[in-house]
């Protein structure tokens, strides 16, 4: 993932209210674990067992943070997958906008 792939996650992390869960987004190779449990959204690259699994490809993932892909249609399409509690991740296109 590029570099300004990670910058814009955690801008969309802070930017958002605490997501009140654990999400986990796996994009092409990379994984990344948002923590919203707390007053905010915390962003790591650790391995652990979330409330709800995102799986997108780099270059949708690209897509969809540049406006060019909407989530809904994404998910509809089977561009990105979604394992888990989906009213958390209902909460994914809250971060994004």
């Amino acid at each position: 993932m590029s570099p300004g792939s990670m910058d814009k996650i955690n801008k969309m992390a802070e930017n958002a209210a605490p997501i009140e869960g654990t999400m986990k987004f796996n994009i092409g190779d990379n994984s990344y674990y948002i923590d919203g449990t707390g007053d905010k959204n915390v962003i790591s690259v650790q391995d652990a067992d979330a409330d709800c699994s995102i799986s997108i490809s780099e270059e949708n993932f690209q897509k969809l943070i540049g406006g060019k892909l909407n989530p809904m249609m994404a998910v509809m399409s089977g561009k990105i997958k979604i394992k888990g509690d989906m009213g958390l991740a209902m909460k994914l296109q809250g971060m994004l906008g």
